[in-house]
């Protein structure tokens, strides 16, 4: 992301400095959701309970940054004019952002989906889930290696002392935050609930 001039600090609708520190802040946090997430892909069906949880955990987190990018975007294609001032994303960047959103909502769906559906669902949505992943996956990283300076810049930036008042706000961005993961424990117990009747149902079919 571009840096923040100073006439963005005092322009109407300005301010995007504080959606770039949460942007980040959130980006950070499903890092490490999401590379908890990718060791129960290693072995899933012993795992899947694992898999479950920390996917509903993700849930929340995600739909803050579609939320704060998206208003990013908004604020930028309306010209509200401190966030002209900071310029668009990279033209790559811009270009992977609906792909990365739409593969997201195949893979979150289609998890979920898997769990809630029938017996004659559950193969078309097992391959859905598996395709949207390996798109997912080729676009998601990309968009992370090209948001990583920013992130590592900006994700600590709420939650270090002598740099928390430079822009109003860090104590309510840190409690979305946490709010957005604490947000995921009640998915997590609701489809948790799911699996041990989801695994007995495939066992008796590869039988």
């Amino acid at each position: 992301m571009i840096g923040t001039s100073r006439s963005s600090r005092t322009r109407p609708g300005g301010r995007p400095e504080a959606n770039s520190r949460l942007t980040a802040s959130t980006a950070a946090v499903l890092l490490v959701l999401l590379a908890a997430e990718g060791v129960t892909i290693l072995s899933v069906r012993p795992l899947l309970g694992w898999h479950v949880a920390l996917g509903m955990l993700l849930v929340p987190p995600v739909l803050l940054k579609m939320g704060t990018t998206g208003y990013r975007f908004a604020r930028y294609y309306l010209r509200s004019p401190a966030y002209v001032d900071r310029g668009p994303p990279h033209a790559l960047l811009r270009l992977l952002g609906p792909f990365v959103v739409a593969t997201t909502v195949a893979v979150f769906g289609s998890g979920i989906a898997l769990l809630l559906a029938g017996p004659s669902l559950r193969s078309p949505l097992l391959l859905l889930h598996k395709a949207s992943f390996v798109l997912w996956f080729g676009a998601t990283t990309i968009h992370v290696l090209g948001h990583l300076a920013d992130t590592g810049r900006l994700a600590p930036a709420d939650w270090v002392r002598r740099r928390r008042s430079e822009v109003p706000g860090a104590g309510l961005r840190q409690w979305v935050l946490v709010a957005s993961v604490a947000a995921g424990i009640p998915l997590a117990f609701v489809l948790l609930s799911r699996v041990g009747p989801w695994l007995a149902a495939t066992a008796h079919l590869n039988h």
